[in-house]
């Protein structure tokens, strides 16, 4: 099995072209995927329970009576926890520990609400609340994710959300018709799916308050229309596939969601001093996810490149996900030789990657110039991989070069802000005349009258 990324030197009078194909990813939803889609997300709204019934039984190939049945209960958390080995419990104590001291403090910083009053006693400021209720999506087709559980319930219960509902697929392993579910697979019947312990267990130390045990579209449908089990949420977060990002488009305006994510991303800006075994391993990290995971090297210093390559040769064959890894680093990886380590800045500016390393003896020099990332891992010892477990971030991050304009999801993705306005006497003596001439001068005259009817001889309040 061979993996090799794009070789591309900025120096070639045609590397904007290539540098511009091999970043190319299209974030446009197959076709019959949007049909298949719509016609779930319909069909959960008309019919509820029994929609979701017979999806999860269609794709997650798991039979039950009433979604009732799919719930999971504090109970089940609780043994899925006390089962654990004792290194895992503590990883996931830790970890959560962790974000949640994270989201804490970035609570503190700028979530909280305030006022002031002017010169004229008129009080103005802004109330944050916390979202009544939330919908997480846990992946559980390829892989079970209890660190991407820990990211999505630890910020919204720092934000004070007091209904938590978790949804997860519980996929019959070894399934292989195509349908809506996380796996994009079900097919045959069976009394239960396969529930990971250890994803349970994350829901009992991240504090999520229900669970149900669906997937895909369906799961979307229900957590955004409401069913007569699974109650209606005021905002999705999650990643997930194809389906349930289509669905997650769809229904957004009814809900609120976090982002459209896309594929996985890593880029490694590298000024050739360290171990390229580590660059090589961080770049599987990300190419391990799917084979549509985009990990990149940008690095001045041809040789050292080279020497990254090699470790890929080596160490490829040593990974259980190796056919995954090498498709994803032929298809989409790329391996770039800029002229200085300024330039590979700008390079990944251009880029805006969800994951940047920089992989530098002095990362503090090439920060500042790094404008675009959803997250910034400084210096050697800083692996990625640490952000997505226990570091204390967020690893909901921005894809596709949606940092330009996208954050991290934090705990101000699950609060909301209300304008507070308490006009004085002396106040509106002030504003009214303003208010007046520009609401006469858009032509609403209800507008003008409602502010003049405050002026000068203003009635006392009764």
């Amino acid at each position: 099995m061979i993996a090799k990324p794009l070789y591309i030197s900025s120096a070639e009078a045609d590397f904007d072209l290539k540098f511009s194909r091999r970043l190319h990813w299209s974030a446009d939803t197959d076709a019959g995927i949007e049909t298949r889609v719509a016609d779930i997300l319909a069909d959960v709204q008309a019919r509820g329970d029994a929609a979701v019934l017979d999806y999860t039984a269609r794709f997650d190939g798991l039979s039950a009576a009433s979604v009732t049945d799919l719930e999971l209960t504090q109970a089940d958390f609780k043994a899925a926890f006390d089962g654990l080995p004792a290194a895992q419990r503590d990883a996931l104590q830790n970890a959560t520990r962790r974000v949640r001291l994270y989201h804490e403090a970035q609570r503190k910083a700028n979530g909280e609400s305030w006022s002031y009053r002017d010169e004229d006693g008129t009080l103005l400021g802004q109330k944050v609340t916390p979202l009544d209720r939330v919908g997480i999506y846990v992946p559980g087709g390829k892989a079970a994710y209890p660190s991407s559980l820990i990211m999505n319930a630890v910020p919204a219960h720092v934000a004070g959300v007091p209904e938590i509902i978790m949804v997860v697929p519980t996929p019959v392993r070894g399934s292989v018709a195509t349908g809506g579910a996380d796996t994009g697979a079900g097919g045959h019947t069976a009394t239960r799916g396969e529930r990971n312990e250890l994803v349970l267990a994350a829901a009992y130390v991240a504090g999520v308050t229900r669970a149900f045990t669906i997937g895909g579209a369906q799961a979307v449908a229900a957590l955004a229309y409401g069913t007569a089990t699974i109650p209606k949420v005021d905002k999705i977060t999650g990643p997930g596939n194809a389906y349930v990002a289509s669905a997650k488009k769809r229904v957004f305006g009814t809900v609120g969601i976090d982002m459209i994510a896309g594929p996985s991303e890593i880029l490694v800006l590298a000024d050739g001093t360290t171990p390229p075994e580590w660059v090589a391993m961080d770049l599987f990290s990300q190419a391990e996810h799917d084979e549509l995971a985009q990990s990149i090297l940008l690095c001045p210093d041809a040789d050292y490149i080279a020497a990254v390559q090699r470790e890929i040769d080596r160490l490829l064959p040593t990974m259980p996900r190796a056919a995954i890894i090498a498709k994803s680093l032929n298809d989409r990886g790329a391996m770039i030789l800029t002229r200085s380590m300024e330039e590979a800045c700008e390079l990944s500016n251009r880029i805006a990657p969800e994951h940047l390393e920089v992989s530098s003896r002095e990362p503090h020099k090439w920060e500042p110039l790094l404008r675009h990332a959803g997250a910034i891992f400084l210096g050697a010892y800083t692996s990625e991989s640490l952000g997505d477990y226990c570091a204390g971030p967020n690893h909901v991050l921005p894809t596709s070069g949606t940092a330009r304009f996208s954050s991290p999801l934090g705990v101000y993705d699950f609060q909301k802000r209300s304008s507070i306005i308490e006009v004085s006497q002396a106040g509106a003596q002030t504003l009214g005349p303003v208010a007046a001439e520009l609401a006469y001068g858009e032509g609403l005259q209800a507008h003008a009258r409602a502010a003049e009817l405050r002026l000068n001889d203003v009635p006392p309040m009764r």
